[in-house]
């Protein structure tokens, strides 16, 4: 195997080859969260939900924890809604481990399917 290759491109590769499924991709950056679902096969971004949106800067939340919680909630609320129940979990270059498991439990939990 190749060690070169970055954890990021082997999860999206492995997403990809097994799963016909949207894909719900997650980057979380120093200060903020973004989460997407993505239609791969046309390439667009059907839902998406950031840390930077109003809803979540009114809120005074100052655990990165509860706030990765609202997030999933919120992501699985707008999803369910358009329509989209099933999708591919994408954690990136990221291990599945402190927010970013936080925020694919409480996705989870509010309803999609992955």
């Amino acid at each position: 195997m190749n060690t070169n290759i970055s954890r990021k491109t082997r999860t999206r590769f492995k997403l990809k080859k097994v799963s016909s499924r949207k894909r719900l991709s997650v980057f979380k950056s120093n200060n903020h969260l973004y989460v997407q679902i993505i239609n791969d096969e046309k390439g667009i971004t059907l839902v998406s939900v950031s840390t930077l949106e109003k809803i979540f800067r009114d809120k005074t939340i100052s655990n990165r924890k509860k706030l990765a919680e609202e997030i999933g909630k919120e992501i699985a609320k707008r999803s369910l809604k358009k329509g989209i129940k099933s999708v591919a979990f994408d954690k990136g270059k990221y291990r599945y481990h402190g927010i970013i498991k936080i925020l694919a439990d409480s996705a989870r939990n509010a309803g999609l399917d992955f």
